[in-house]
């Protein structure tokens, strides 16, 4: 997965609970502290032989 769709599918992630906690469905609270549990996924993820020579 590139950094273009990792991108995109963080965004999504975020809007989707934005729109969870709009519309009631997740409390604020939860939807407050909900994108820190994404970090550990942007932290977990593989340098590439790309990442590091600039492809």
């Amino acid at each position: 997965m590139n950094r273009t769709t990792e991108a995109l599918l963080l965004a999504a992630v975020l809007i989707a609970i934005a729109l969870l906690a709009i519309v009631d469905i997740l409390p604020q609270q939860v939807a407050q502290y909900a994108p820190l549990a994404v970090v550990p996924f942007i932290i977990r993820r593989r340098r590439n032989a790309c990442a590091v020579r600039g492809c």
